[in-house]
């Protein structure tokens, strides 16, 4: 392999750099929604609550979002390769143990070292891509390709997911990891290319604080969705994120070197894509979520039915996103925010119809798609202008920033749904509980009585109305997306130039 004049990977090893790097990614994508596919089977074989099941999930994405500014800038400091190494194989060591675990707090223990692996990987996965390939056409279709597996990987985890799922059990949706996270490290060491270090010190306050921040607010959410808004450990939960919150851009603030360059706001089109990224992921995460559960415990889909159909939302995704990586030199990133905004929202504007009478093709398929087509235009677009015009050293800290609004904005947003779905769902159970008990059996009401689940179908209706409701907000999120896109981003002659490479990078 050898490097150009200015530093950039040039020849064979580019592509194979970039699959290395597009690896990784998948690998700390899908594993929100491969997990996804087997929470009923965790469920029943850990004894987790329907609500508490979506820590599950949450473990996972707070400490990633929580602590990829810390990753960033890890990388910006220690050397991008090394931390991309060490990154990938903590998630893969954190795999090994969440695959092996006995109990709950066994597993989500796990899934939190899990986030904090992929929160060192993916930022320094995405900065390196800024350090390998040159500004312009060469780095638009890198990042087009890191957009799709960002954006496609929650549709491949859910195939991935199924397959496992259905042919061995569910703990291989985390053993898969560890073979994966080795190959990479060692081809990684390999090809890619170890960054230039850059002197400073790392703003450990800034990491906690907002890790502690974010876990409190979203556990206020779901905690109210269990015990009401009014309960004391709700309102306590609340009252400490907006404290710990609060401290945390006080330190940012104060800091010398902060985890969150607050300078990076600055720039107009950058705030509103962090903006954007944020309301889309609220809306992304929720959408697997539920839909995972509806076609297995609605529909009676099998993990490898499920899995397979969501295969389309990825290929459409994929579609979306090279599409969009080609045209965006020609007519800048607002025009695919707006229109991917809004292909998002009608798709899950057509979710809202769900219930127990729906079918795959006819009401889950079409939406789906539609919703695929808008985030394939977004994560390309998104990508492209919040690591435009940034300096090199601060790469790693603007990448983890936009991984950050993803991951946080899922876990809030799922927090958020989930709390939803709980209030929509116990309103329905107020009148299908009657129509229940009124026909059933001794037997039936016994075991009713003993574990508060109704059967079917008045246990559908139930799961329907809650996941229903919980779409109409989720449109609401890619509907405020929207809004930020048509009001706040605006397509400067220098970004045009920078997209097609003929401007010379002069970083904010």
């Amino acid at each position: 392999m050898s490097n150009g004049t200015d530093g950039k990977v040039r020849g064979s090893g580019n592509g194979l750099a970039l699959a290395i790097i597009a690896c990784c990614q998948l690998m700390v994508v899908l594993d929100v929604t491969i997990v996804n596919i087997a929470l009923p089977h965790i469920q029943t074989a850990l004894g987790f609550s329907t609500e508490s099941l979506a820590w599950v999930v949450n473990a996972y994405t707070l400490t990633f979002g929580g602590l990829l500014l810390l990753g960033g800038r890890t990388g910006d400091i220690l050397g991008r390769r090394r931390v991309f190494i060490f990154g990938v194989l903590l998630f893969g060591l954190a795999s090994l143990l969440g695959g092996c675990a006995q109990n709950e707090g066994q597993l989500l223990a796990a899934r939190a070292l899990q986030g904090i692996g992929g929160a060192i990987a993916s930022p320094t996965a995405l900065a390196l891509i800024t350090t390998t390939f040159r500004e312009g056409p060469q780095r638009n279709r890198a990042f087009g390709v890191f957009a799709a597996v960002s954006a496609g990987g929650g549709a491949i985890g859910l195939l991935a997911g199924g397959i496992l799922v259905e042919w061995l059990n569910w703990r291989w949706v985390l053993f898969v990891n560890v073979p994966i996270a080795l190959a990479i490290a060692v081809l990684g060491r390999r090809v890619l290319r170890e960054s230039e270090r850059h002197p400073g010190h790392f703003d450990f306050a800034g990491a906690l604080l907002s890790t502690l921040g974010m876990v409190s607010l979203v556990y206020g959410f779901i905690r109210a969705s269990q015990e009401g808004w009014t309960d004391g450990l709700t309102l306590g939960s609340f009252a400490a994120a907006v404290v710990l919150l609060s401290l945390f851009v006080v330190n940012e603030r104060r800091s010398p070197q902060p985890i969150t360059p607050l300078h990076m706001f600055a720039d107009r089109n950058r705030a509103g894509t962090y903006g954007i990224m944020l309301f889309l992921a609220c809306a992304m995460f929720g959408m697997f979520f539920f839909l995972t559960l509806f076609v297995q415990n609605v529909l009676g889909f099998s993990p490898l039915r499920a899995g397979l159909a969501f295969l389309p939302i990825s290929v459409v995704i994929a579609a979306g996103a090279g599409i969009t990586s080609q045209l965006l030199p020609k007519f800048g990133p607002k025009p695919f925010m707006v229109t991917g905004a809004l292909c998002a929202a009608s798709g899950l504007a057509w979710l809202t119809q769900t219930d127990v009478h729906s079918t795959y093709l006819g009401s889950i398929l079409g939406p789906m798609l539609l919703f695929g087509i808008g985030m394939g235009m977004q994560f390309v677009s998104l990508t492209l202008t919040a690591l435009s015009n940034v300096r090199d050293r601060e790469s790693g800290a603007a990448s983890g920033l936009l991984n950050t609004m993803q991951q946080v904005g899922g876990s809030l947003g799922l927090s958020i749904l989930v709390t939803v779905f709980g209030t929509a769902s116990r309103n329905e159970a107020k009148q299908q509980v009657p129509a229940f008990l009124g026909v059933a059996n001794p037997e039936q009401k016994a075991l009713f009585l003993r574990t508060g689940q109704l059967p079917d179908p008045w246990g559908d209706l139930v799961l329907t109305s809650g996941v229903s409701s919980a779409f109409v907000v989720a449109a609401a999120f890619t509907l405020v997306a929207a809004l930020i896109a048509l009001f706040v981003i605006q397509v400067r002659p220098s970004d045009l130039a920078r997209l097609q490479g003929t401007h010379a990078p002069t970083a904010v």
